[in-house]
């Protein structure tokens, strides 16, 4: 018997975990100090009151025997593949309900999809960026190249092509650089794809934050990324669902490898690995794309984008680079005094009381960068603004 090896080039703890315990060690050290979470992207507003009423409705379905459910449709229920549909329609996206499958998070799927790709298959991936598309590469034995973002391509690389690649993952909004990709960009990476017969993974779990109508928020407002294009995206920062759980991948028809198509090899690894998400949840999911639930949404989600306003005020104020926070959540900053990522973190933590997530943990690049969760509730960020404008060695 042999485990699995890749496991153990890993690094020991996952990068929100290690924080975690970090935190938790310093609040025993110093019970009396106050501390502001802006690292974690968790979301800090409830369920709005459409999607609670959708879910109340739903269970009382289910304790009832003429309107109860068990397993549910492989895919996902068709009423919530119809609602996605739709919201796409209205981005000049047509889909197919059955190029939609209903999981329990982007997060999920962006390593679950792996299951349908060789491990040959040689991996492309942005620096820094969000661990998961690392880690589960790594687990899988896959070679992983690396495309950097810095200062100079404002942490948005774009395709070299003396790099031959064939998965590609990308993020935009980003995380961690709340950078977003605009349309010129996007389609250079489409155009890439398909000169290398490569699939992109596009992870869009942060689309709803985009508000430049000009920025696109989904891979398939670009010509012919039906034919290379995997799109995943999450209810978790759209709607509030990181404790409820659901989301939902897009793959064309069109997206076809090595005579298959990979949108029936994923369902039939689904209908192997996976019973769906629960109807209650479902159900709550639909009711965001109603009109009542786009409106209730979107009030959160202002809500987040003024606390990403609130940061990068002070940040302007007190002369720090910084990128992100426009259309994301998230703020990407660099940080002073040439402390490195992990000594800007110690220094905010014990002098501040403010934890946030250093940007070596996101990869080499990261080296020296921090960023700042815009998730948390308005008047603690504005305390850790506060404490933040205080410190001696960022004045």
């Amino acid at each position: 018997m042999e485990i699995n090896r890749n496991f153990l080039d890993l690094e020991d703890n996952y990068l929100f975990s290690m924080l975690g315990n970090k935190i938790r060690d310093f609040s025993k050290a110093f019970t009396e100090k106050k501390i502001y979470r802006l690292g974690i992207g968790d979301v800090s507003r409830p369920l709005v009151p459409v999607i609670v009423k959708a879910m109340e409705k739903a269970v009382l379905e289910m304790g009832n025997i003429s309107t109860f459910r068990g397993y549910g449709e492989e895919q996902g229920y068709e009423f919530l593949r119809y609602a996605i549909s739709s919201y796409y329609s209205k981005k000049g996206i047509n889909l197919k309900t059955e190029e939609i499958f209903i999981s329990d998070g982007a997060k999920s799927d962006l390593g679950n999809i792996l299951d349908i790709f060789s491990s040959d298959n040689v991996v492309l991936i942005p620096n820094p960026v969000y661990p998961v598309y690392v880690d589960t590469n790594i687990m899988g034995g896959r070679k992983i190249l690396y495309i950097n973002g810095n200062i100079e391509n404002n942490f948005l690389p774009l395709p070299d092509k003396k790099i031959k690649a064939d998965i590609i993952y990308l993020c935009s909004p980003n995380n961690p650089s709340g950078a977003v990709y605009n349309r010129e960009e996007l389609k250079l990476w489409v155009n890439y794809a398909l000169e290398n017969d490569a699939i992109i993974l596009f992870d869009s779990a942060y689309e709803s934050f985009i508000r430049d109508p000009a920025l696109p928020s989904s891979i398939f407002q670009i010509e012919g990324a039906s034919q290379c294009a995997i799109e995943f995206c999450s209810f978790s920062k759209t709607a509030g669902f990181t404790g409820t759980r659901c989301g939902y991948t897009i793959i064309p028809n069109d997206l076809v490898r090595s005579g298959s198509s990979l949108s029936k090899l994923w369902l039939r690894r689904q209908t192997t690995k996976f019973n769906g998400v629960p109807y209650i949840v479902q159900r709550g999911a639909e009711a965001v794309f109603s009109e009542e639930g786009q409106t209730q949404i979107k009030a959160d989600i202002d809500y987040y984008l003024n606390n990403a306003l609130i940061i990068s005020s002070t940040l302007d104020k007190l002369g720090i680079w910084y990128t992100g926070g426009k259309n994301a959540p998230y703020i990407w900053l660099k940080c002073p005094a040439k402390m490195s990522s992990w000594e800007f973190f110690d220094y905010l933590l014990e002098n501040a009381g403010i934890a946030g997530t250093p940007g070596k943990g996101f990869g080499e690049c990261g080296e020296c960068f921090f960023r700042f969760s815009a998730f948390g509730n308005s008047e603690n960020l504005k305390e850790a603004m506060e404490e933040l404008s205080a410190l001696e060695k960022l004045t």
